[in-house]
C-alpha cells in the first residue's frame, strides 16, 4: 500500500461518506439496504508520543480523531491518549505491536534499537526537507521500501506531520567548535544522536514531558526538540541561554501514525479510506501550522532575550562527516538498510540539484531581507 496519496484517498473517502449517509437514510434503515453493513462501530484507543500541552503535534491526532469520527458519521471514533496514560511517550510503537492500542502517533527513528533503517521514514542527517521527505515517501517510492520493515512489527503506517526544518537545540553554554561537544550531555534521539555521540557528546533519549526537568537540574547541557513555537511552550528558554541554528539532524521530520495491522484488516472498506483521508489532511495542517506559529514564537523569544546562535561550519563539516561515514557503515552491515540507503541516496542527490537550482537560488536573495538572529 502507498502512503500519503492525498487525492486519491480524500476521494474514497468522499465515496465513503456518501456510502454512510445513503445507508444512514430512512428508506435504507427500513429495508435494510446492502449498505447497512458499513455502518459497523468501530472504537480505536490512540497512544500518542507527545504531551497533550503541544497543542500542534498533538494535535494531529485529534484531528485524525474528529475527521474521522465526522467522515463516518460517528461510527468510527478514535480516543487519544498523551504518553503516561496507557504506555510511556517512547513505547507507542511496542503498544502497537502488541495490540494494547491500535494506532500510535510517533516518530519512527525512536525505534532505530529496533531497526536502524527505521530513521528513514522520520529524518536524516543532512537529509531531505519536509517536501522532499514527503515525495521521496509518497511518490519516489520510500514508503514503499519501508512498508515490510513495518510489517515485520505487524504494523500499517500513514502519514502523522512533519515539522519543518528544526532548531539545533538549547545549550546551557556556548558551542564555538566542534572540539567543545566532548563531554556534553545533550537530549537528541534517532541518527543525530549517534551523531552527536561520535563527535563526543553523551547522548540520551527522553520523552518531551521528561526534557525539562533534566535540563533544570542540570542531568543534561543541552537539548534538541522542534521550533520556537513548541520549544517556547515547554519552556527551555527559562532554563538554558543558548537557541542554536539549524538543527542538521532533523531538516524535514516527518511523524507516523502506526496502525496495528490485525486492526487495520479488521476495518471495512469506507472506514479505511476515511482513516487514510484524515490522516492526510490533519498531516498537511500540522506543517501549515508551524509555518504560521514558528514566526510569532521567535519574535517573542528574540523579545525575552534568548541568545541565537549558528553552528560553526567546523560543527557542520564534522557533523556531516560522521553522519555520512555513520550511514555507509549501517549499510554496509545490512542489506536491508543497504537497500533503502541506496534509494534515498540517489533520491537525495537529485533532488538537491533541482532545490539547489530553483529554491535555494531564490531563498539566498529574498530571505535576506529578513532580520538577521546571528551575533
Amino acid at each position: 500500500m502507498e502512503r500519503r496519496r492525498f487525492l486519491k484517498q480524500a476521494a474514497a473517502a468522499a465515496a465513503g461518506v456518501s456510502a454512510l449517509s445513503a445507508c444512514g437514510g430512512g428508506a435504507d434503515r427500513q429495508r435494510g439496504g446492502p449498505a447497512v453493513q458499513t455502518r459497523k462501530q468501530v472504537r480505536w484507543r490512540l497512544a500518542s508520543s507527545y504531551p497533550r500541552s503541544l497543542d500542534t503535534i498533538f494535535g494531529v491526532s485529534e484531528m485524525l480523531a474528529k475527521l474521522t469520527e465526522q467522515m463516518s458519521d460517528g461510527q468510527f471514533k478514535i480516543r487519544v491518549y498523551p504518553p503516561g496514560e496507557i504506555v510511556p511517550g517512547l513505547q507507542v510503537m511496542d503498544a502497537v505491536h502488541q495490540g494494547t492500542v491500535q494506532v500510535g502517533h510517533t516518530a519512527s527513528y525512536y525505534y532505530t534499537g529496533k531497526h536502524p533503517a527505521f530513521a528513514f521514514d522520520t529524518s536524516m542527517p543532512f537529509g531531505l526537507t519536509s517536501r522532499q521527505q514527503m515525495a521521496w515517501l509518497s511518490e519516489a517510492g520510500g514508503a514503499d521500501l519501508l512498508a515490510p520493515l513495518f510489517a515485520d512489527f505487524k504494523i500499517v503506517p500513514f502519514a502523522a506531520g512533519n515539522t519543518g526544518a528544526q532548531m539545533g537545540g538549547w545549550f546551557k553554554r556556548e558551542i564555538n567548535s566542534a572540539a567543545e561537544l566532548e563531554g556534553l550531555k545533550m537530549r537528541i534521539p534517532g541518527v543525530g544522536g549517534e551523531v552527536m555521540s561520535r563527535m563526543g557528546a553523551t547522548v540520551q533519549v527522553l520523552a518531551g514531558g521528561d526534557i525539562y526537568p533534566a535540563l533544570e537540574r542540570g542531568a543534561i547541557d543541552a537539548t534538541e526538540w522542534i521550533g520556537p513555537h513548541d520549544d517556547e511552550k515547554l519552556g527551555f528558554h527559562k532554563v538554558a541561554k543558548y537557541y542554536y541554528y539549524p538543527g542538521f539532524w532533523e531538516p524535514g521530520p516527518s511523524l507516523t501514525f502506526m496502525v496495528n495491522k490485525q486492526a487495520w484488516e479488521g476495518l471495512p472498506a469506507t472506514f479505511k479510506a476515511i482513516f487514510e483521508a484524515a490522516s492526510q489532511a490533519a498531516s498537511a495542517r500540522m506543517q501549515a501550522q508551524y509555518d504560521a506559529l514558528n514566526p510569532l514564537a521567535l519574535g517573542r523569544l528574540k523579545k525575552a532575550g534568548v541568545e541565537f546562535r549558528a553552528f560553526g561550519a567546523d560543527v557542520l563539516a564534522a557533523a556531516r562527516g560522521s553522519s555520512e561515514a555513520l550511514l555507509s557503515e549501517h549499510a554496509a552491515k545490512d542489506a536491508t538498510y543497504r537497500k533503502i540507503y541506496t534509494h534515498w541516496s540517489k533520491f537525495r542527490s537529485e533532488t538537491f540539484a533541482w532545490f539547489n537550482m530553483a529554491e535555494q537560488s531564490y531563498a539566498q536573495f529574498a530571505f535576506r531581507g529578513s532580520s538577521s538572529t546571528t551575533k
